[in-house]
């Protein structure tokens, strides 16, 4: 059984919010039906790397955020693409569309628009900086949005300058409130049976997720600083090197940091005795911890660590993580043949995730959609 079966999603959107968004829901159950431009999404031809031609050939990119869908073609440029759109609105629960500013209210596919066509339609709205505010038609890629939230001033190092971090996180995250936001709409709906606008910047995301450094700033009208791989508020918590690769260590209250200080064999100072204190001299800290890390074989202190239970890890390498065996028990990845992805990470008791179906290619299913609609 599978959480969201029977709810009908058709996304116009492209790139990565809106179709991280879309994939979310399709692995949770839904029939979420992808309806690209005769072009197709930007992403397939994001690459390289390409996948092989017996799976479209397209950019490994489109298919990190594009399985379980089907793909049909509309050209909103075109009239007959046009009444499809709208036949695919009047048939859906939730539409997720990330369209340049006004160009949904061009194609007659804005709320205004769309919730008289089908008063019980769920539109997620995804852009950059929202549906208000002086920045709102400005273009948010996901660059922009962590320099602007203040994301790259704390990442990097201390002596080099700000960095983003490896990943699209604005997109990521934005797409996964957005998913809770549409399950909130739809549980609303079966009291009021009325659909909702759900508004999703890019920016409001990333601002919402500096959790404690954003703390930090309000509390003390201070902004936080780059620090490496160090953390604002614990010490020691951040990356060592072995004689033979990174590692980091974690200790986050004192019974960690005495069963830390006992397999290092570091002295008892009274500097050290509480987090407090050892944020206020993390520097003499830390290069103590290097200098008894710095000898000693990973594998060894990673194990003498963790028999002493003091959090701890390796820095792998993304194709490190993904073959580890800890990845590999979780079922984490999907093997379609000629194509791999990543599941959905969430694990219910009596509940399955639907991820038996691939990336589409280009129109794969176009036929078979518009009978559904009734537009043979």
């Amino acid at each position: 059984m599978f959480p969201l079966s029977g709810v009908r999603v058709v996304e116009f959107a492209g790139i990565l919010a809106g179709p991280w968004a879309g994939q979310t829901l399709a692995d949770l159950g839904a029939d979420v039906i992808k309806a690209e431009p005769p072009r197709g999404d930007d992403t397939r031809k994001w690459g390289p790397p390409f996948m092989a031609e017996e799976v479209g050939g397209d950019a490994a990119y489109f298919h990190c955020c594009n399985r379980g869908k089907r793909s049909v073609v509309v050209d909103l440029k075109s009239e007959s693409g046009r009444a499809a759109a709208r036949r695919l609105v009047a048939w859906a629960d939730v539409m997720i569309e990330n369209f340049r500013p006004g160009s949904a209210a061009r194609n007659g596919l804005d709320w205004a628009a769309v919730s008289k066509l089908n008063p019980r339609l769920i539109v997620c709205a995804i852009s950059g900086f929202g549906g208000s505010g002086p920045m709102r038609d400005a273009p948010g890629y996901d660059l922009v949005i962590q320099a602007a939230s203040g994301l790259m001033d704390i990442t990097g190092s201390a002596e080099g300058g700000p960095q983003k971090v490896g990943v699209a996180f604005a997109d990521i995250f934005t797409a996964l409130y957005g998913v809770s936001a549409i399950q909130a709409a739809l549980r609303a709906r079966e009291r009021t049976g009325r659909g909702q606008l759900i508004d999703m910047a890019l920016l409001d995301s990333l601002t919402g997720v500096l959790a404690n450094q954003a703390m930090n700033y309000l509390s003390s009208g201070e902004s936080p600083r780059r620090m490496g791989n160090a953390h604002p508020n614990i010490a020691p918590y951040e990356s060592f090197a072995a004689a033979d690769g990174m590692l980091v260590i974690a200790a986050g209250n004192d019974g960690q940091y005495e069963r830390l200080r006992g397999v290092l064999g570091l002295p008892v100072r009274d500097e050290f005795r509480t987090n407090a204190l050892r944020v206020e001299n993390r520097a003499e800290l830390a290069g103590m911890i290097g200098e008894k890390t710095r000898g000693r074989n990973r594998a060894e202190i990673l194990e003498s660590l963790g028999l002493a239970g003091v959090p701890c890890g390796p820095v792998n390498t993304v194709g490190e993580a993904l073959t580890s065996a800890q990845v590999r028990a979780r079922g984490m990845v999907l093997d379609y043949g000629a194509a791999k992805g990543l599941r959905t990470p969430i694990c219910f008791s009596d509940l399955e995730l639907n991820t038996g179906r691939a990336s589409p290619r280009l129109g794969e299913h176009h036929d078979e959609v518009m009978r559904e609609i009734g537009m043979a």
